[in-house]
């Protein structure tokens, strides 16, 4: 197997996306998962093939009095080590492959089954304490190599050509730009266009953005990238979360959290920001899925040197 990126911390799942008792498949370098979160709050993860007759045990249940999940041909159970429970005995040795998690405040993260090179950013947990859950969004398998997924997210330009229509930002500028090591930060200002009336009542999520959007995008490669805003009504925190389910599959979804300044608003504009961050998602999976094969660059940008640096751990990793 050929790992992209090994030893990097992946953020594989929230637990608002696991449920209660309810297997969950996440495929991991090439390496599919069945992850489960039971009543007490505790999560496990096994290597999804049963080692009996090759089932997915995703496709099976989760025993809540014993704690296992079942294998949905024959109903062997196995707990959160691997190991089979059959006529009320506990194996000693493990059958089934656990996968190693760390479980920080609602995020699972894991190195998958390679030793760490470098440590879990505790940026999630941060904004957690400062702002409101309110959903996920973008959740997707885009059909793209993680670079290119990464990269889109490091373009500085794409906004007014792949997300014209959506956010109507006629012109961007990068102010800022500061790195170290696998951290680097942006700063930058987007200039939205002056819509009519009938624009912002068709787009609800106009209304949340200034003539000149202020925004910070803080990158920790090569896991998640966080982009705080100051909207009209409040701060809020988009936390983009991508890893590799195959050499040509990239697993994204986002985070969302926010502080709003009136309680009333936020039920109105929860949808509209998740729906708008779906369409952004679709957008970039678009955009990368439709491109022709990799040829040279024979155009520069401004603002390419972000990307230029993300290319630069990429390879280097």
């Amino acid at each position: 197997m050929t790992y992209i990126l090994p030893g990097a911390p992946w953020l594989i799942a929230h637990r608002s996306m696991l449920g209660v008792n309810q297997p969950h498949k996440v495929t991991l370098n090439g390496q599919d998962y069945a992850l489960w979160q039971n009543d007490r709050g505790e999560v496990f993860a096994l290597n999804n093939v049963c080692p009996h007759m090759q089932a997915p045990l995703s496709n099976g249940w989760i025993c809540k009095e014993r704690n296992t999940i079942t294998c949905p041909f024959h109903a062997l159970e196995f707990d959160g080590e691997g190991k089979l429970h059959r006529e009320g005995k506990r194996d000693i040795q493990p059958f089934a492959q656990p996968l190693k998690l760390t479980v920080i405040g609602d995020c699972i993260w894991t190195y998958g089954d390679c030793e760490p090179r470098t440590g879990i950013p505790d940026i999630v947990e941060q904004i957690a304490s400062k702002y409101d859950f309110i959903g996920i969004a973008g959740d997707k398998t885009i059909q793209g190599d993680f670079l290119s997924t990464w990269l889109i997210n490091s373009d500085f330009n794409h906004q007014n050509g792949t997300h014209r229509e959506l956010f109507q930002i006629v012109q961007n500028q990068m102010t800022e730009f500061d790195k170290n090591g696998y951290w680097y930060k942006v700063k930058q200002e987007s200039t939205r266009a002056n819509n009519s009336v009938r624009e912002l009542l068709s787009n609800p999520v106009l209304f949340t953005i200034p003539k000149i959007l202020k925004s910070t995008v803080e990158y920790f490669f090569p896991s998640v990238l966080v982009l705080y805003a100051e909207t009209g009504s409040g701060p809020f925190a988009q936390v983009v979360v991508q890893y590799p389910q195959q050499q040509n599959q990239t697993k994204i979804y986002e985070l969302i959290f926010a502080k709003f300044k009136s309680v009333w608003i936020k039920p109105l504009l929860r949808q509209s920001m998740l729906k708008a961050i779906d369409v952004v998602v679709e957008q970039d999976s678009t955009a990368i899925e439709t491109r022709y094969p990799h040829q040279p660059t024979k155009i520069r940008l401004p603002n390419e040197e972000v990307m230029i640096y993300a290319l630069e751990l990429y390879r280097e990793w």
